[in-house]
């Protein structure tokens, strides 16, 4: 096993050789054979072991272990205890999810720390084939039967062709010795449920059954490739606009597709969404219709698909500015008060207005239904909701936009259009500009 895992260095992770090394060591035979072999491979190692306190004893004796076995092999070894449990209660994950969680940032915290290029695990071929198969009972997508990736940026699996009978093997031979977690006996958990009563009955049936299966892998992952390069056309054509944090896909592209619920799948399983279904249905839906994920929201407006992030908790707070204010931070800018002579042509990011007629504070605050103005430039008063549908404002445009007011009247809908009653007349001697910037 050693030479076989020295070529594979050699040949696929060659920028291993060269590299300072963190191996993740639970004690354990896979992490302990890899450590040997890294060892015996000359490379440039240290070790990072989790004391998660959830088997009391056997974790201390864990902890115990990798300190002999580092100091044996003349290797610096990083120990870190965690409150697994609580941190598991205080953040609704469970053991398993929590204990992954905290071990990979502490990984990631060390490496940055240390300025360590590369983080080993000791993942191999059978845990790639538990993983595939709790993916498929769970139902998945393409990506998730495409097994562990070998490198997933700085973490990197160097036995992932290697069985689990393979690495005893060459344990046994080595006379080497290693802890056995009691826990992963328990077949309550799915992974161990299958490491002890699925995968050995497909042995049984065939004895090839992993080399078999990473050539599965393999295919499936030259198919992935022939998937990305599809939707990536597709959103070539779909995407025509992306700015700040959303995206704006024109849905006539969509209904072209032989299949477009399987598009839209893979473009916007990324972003949480589930309901694949109602997602499908938005093409033809009313306007303003919404699917949402944890953290992001697909909407129909017209013609058009936008996704977008889940707006904040804070977006309808109300921001006063005092008469001896000369700007003020408001949502995604800041708005400017100035002093001017007269009234010079306007952009639409400003306004002029008559002092006299603003009465302090003025506040700034989204819009609400109900709400109306006087446009400038317009006999008479106008709902706002109106003046959007007449403007073609999507749901999201409505959502941003700001208002400034004086007793709760508008002075100026910001960046499009003043208020009729605060205009600058023959009668003024007090010019105010008024400038939004982003």
């Amino acid at each position: 096993m050693l030479q076989t895992f020295q070529n594979r260095i050699k040949i696929n992770l060659p920028f291993l050789q060269e590299s300072k090394l963190l191996i993740a060591i639970s004690g354990g035979l896979d992490s302990v054979v890899l450590t040997h072999l890294c060892k015996e491979t000359k490379l440039d190692i240290a070790l990072a072991h989790c004391n998660f306190n959830l088997r009391v004893k056997e974790s201390d004796a864990d902890e115990i272990f990798v300190q002999e076995l580092a100091k044996t092999l003349k290797l610096e070894v990083f120990i870190q205890h965690f409150d697994t449990s609580n941190y598991a209660k205080e953040n609704k994950l469970s053991i398993q999810m929590a204990a992954r969680e905290l071990r990979y940032n502490w990984f990631q915290e060390l490496a940055e720390h240390l300025d360590l290029d590369y983080i080993l695990t000791a993942h191999h071929a059978d845990d790639n084939l538990e993983t595939f198969l709790i993916n498929l009972t769970r139902g998945t997508g393409l990506e998730g039967l495409t097994g562990i990736p070998e490198t997933n940026g700085n973490i990197v699996r160097p036995l992932l062709s290697f069985s689990r009978d393979v690495i005893l093997d060459y344990a046994k031979s080595k006379q080497l010795k290693w802890r056995e977690d009691s826990s992963n006996a328990s077949i309550k958990y799915l992974r161990n449920k299958l490491r002890h009563e699925v995968i050995p009955k497909l042995k049984e049936v065939n004895s090839n059954v992993l080399q078999n299966f990473e050539n599965t892998l393999q295919h499936l992952r030259e198919t992935e490739d022939i998937v990305e390069e599809s939707v990536n056309a597709v959103l070539k054509r779909a995407i025509i606009d992306i700015n700040n944090d959303e995206i704006t896909y024109d849905i006539s592209q969509f209904l072209k597709l032989n299949n477009p619920k399987a598009y839209l799948y893979e473009i916007f399983k990324p972003f949480g969404f589930t309901a694949f279904n109602d997602i499908l249905s938005l093409l033809t839906a009313q306007s303003g219709k919404q699917v949402v994920s944890q953290s992001f929201r697909l909407i129909k407006d017209r013609t058009h698909l936008i996704l977008a992030p889940l707006p904040l908790e804070d977006d309808n707070e109300v921001i006063t500015i005092n008469i001896e204010e000369k700007d003020k931070s408001i949502q995604n800018g800041i708005i400017f008060f100035e002093k001017a002579e007269s009234v010079t042509k306007t952009l639409k990011n400003e306004i002029f207005v008559d002092a006299k007629t603003l009465n302090y504070p003025l506040t700034v605050r989204k819009w609400k239904e109900g709400d109306y103005f006087y446009p400038l430039g317009l006999n008479g008063k106008k709902k706002l909701s109106k003046y959007f549908k007449d403007e073609k404002l999507s749901l999201l445009d409505k959502e941003k936009c700001l208002l400034l007011c004086s007793n709760n009247e508008i002075i100026w809908v910001i960046n499009y259009r003043a208020d009729q009653r605060y205009k600058v007349n023959n009668t003024t001697n007090n010019i105010i500009k008024i400038t939004f910037k982003k």
